[in-house]
């Protein structure tokens, strides 16, 4: 699976950095929380081996319909 924004990119970059015990677990937040305790190390590998190029900054988020 490849990233679909540059923040996803960066969060999984993060996470896998601790996953390898080159940063601290303490020191993750939100997302990048989430990646390392339900995503496994090739999982996370392949997000954050996603080229950056062309990738926008963050995901659209879905607004709900207006009445």
């Amino acid at each position: 699976m490849k990233a679909k924004s540059k923040a996803q990119q960066e969060a999984a970059g993060a996470a896998l950095s601790a996953k390898r015990g080159d940063s601290k677990v303490s020191d993750l937040k939100g997302a990048s929380k989430e990646m390392y305790e339900s995503m496994n190390e090739a999982q996370l590998e392949d997000l954050a081996g996603t080229s950056r190029e062309n990738l926008p900054e963050k995901k659209n988020q879905a607004r709900p319909p207006s009445k």
